[in-house]
């Protein structure tokens, strides 16, 4: 299986991601860019991790990601060393289509492949996620396309499985969806001039109780990524960027009653590259912890790495 994420790595890695900004910073292919990239706030299927917003789209796009986190957990409730490795991997469909100048719908279908290597031996699931939809609303657009604010409502739908037997172990959100219905508001700013672009990003996710009588925590993501353009031509461009991101996750909840060692706070820098070629586009990026704070130190975040293509529609 690691051969085969190299593999798409590498290549991914000689396609490139969608954006398209007109200004000096970015290729333009018109003046109706939407700056905006629906957070996906499960990024551990259930809980923990957020594969961010990371991108200045083109209006309109189809593509695929692939996210991947790797976390150390305790083994079990008698060992004290942080033993056990866990790996989060997905792959996710994604699309953005604007139905006005100002208003556009974002949807994304994900498919999760984690393993966790245990004393016992290695434990594995997979399959399809819970499907994301989201309205994406255009609130300030400056004349000279400096400054733009964006935000969005959207709710989750329940399609991945979850294993009421999962939520026992150390890491609860060794899961394929919540079963819940969860809701998502999200604000997007950016200002951009000449090589330099900023993106600040914030949202939040209310999760409800699903049919197993089990809540996952709600989530407050927030975020900061600065642009700059090393390399431009004709028809191509490539950006570098830097930044950091943070997390807060409340304690879930099972029948109405708190659970203990399940809230927690991590923040992450980063830093990657983003790249594009007519109406094919990549972006690539690396996260590491320079915090973390996960189900009472039970749990410690590693290292996270995404990259995706996407084509202009």
């Amino acid at each position: 299986m690691k051969k085969i994420f190299l593999i798409l790595s590498l290549v991914l890695f000689n396609l490139n991601q969608a954006k398209t900004i007109n200004d000096s910073l970015y290729i333009a292919n018109n003046l109706n860019e939407i700056l905006f990239n629906e957070c996906d706030a499960c990024g551990c299927a259930a809980g923990n991790g957020s594969s961010g917003f990371e991108s200045l789209l083109n209006p309109q796009f189809i593509g695929i990601k692939y996210f991947a986190q790797h976390y150390k957990a305790k083994e079990n409730l008698f060992v004290n060393d942080l033993t056990q490795d866990q790996y989060f991997n997905t792959i996710q469909i994604w699309a953005k289509v604007p139905l006005t100048q100002k208003l556009s719908v974002y949807a994304s279908l994900p498919f999760h492949f984690h393993e966790k290597k245990t004393l016992q031996g290695d434990i594995n699931i997979n399959g399809i996620g819970d499907f994301n939809l989201m309205g994406i609303y255009k609130l300030i657009n400056s004349k000279d396309n400096t400054h733009e604010l964006n935000g969005g409502v959207g709710v989750k739908v329940p399609l991945g499985k979850f294993d009421e037997k999962g939520v026992s172990g150390v890491n609860p959100s060794f899961q394929l969806g919540t079963g819940s219905w969860d809701y998502q508001a999200v604000l997007n700013y950016r200002f951009q001039k000449n090589k330099v672009a900023v993106l600040l990003n914030t949202d939040y996710t209310i999760k409800t109780e699903n049919k197993k009588h089990y809540q996952f925590g709600n989530q407050w993501n927030y975020s900061a990524t600065g642009f700059y353009q090393i390399f431009r031509n004709e028809k191509a461009i490539i950006s570098g960027k830097a930044g950091f991101q943070g997390e807060v996750y409340d304690r879930n909840r099972q029948y109405n009653e708190d659970l203990p060692k399940t809230a927690g706070s991590a923040l992450y820098g980063k830093m990657g590259f983003e790249a594009s070629f007519k109406k094919l586009s990549l972006g690539t990026e690396l996260m590491l912890p320079t915090y973390t704070n996960l189900a009472g130190r039970d749990i410690e975040a590693k290292s996270r790495f995404s990259v995706f293509i996407n084509f202009g529609i």
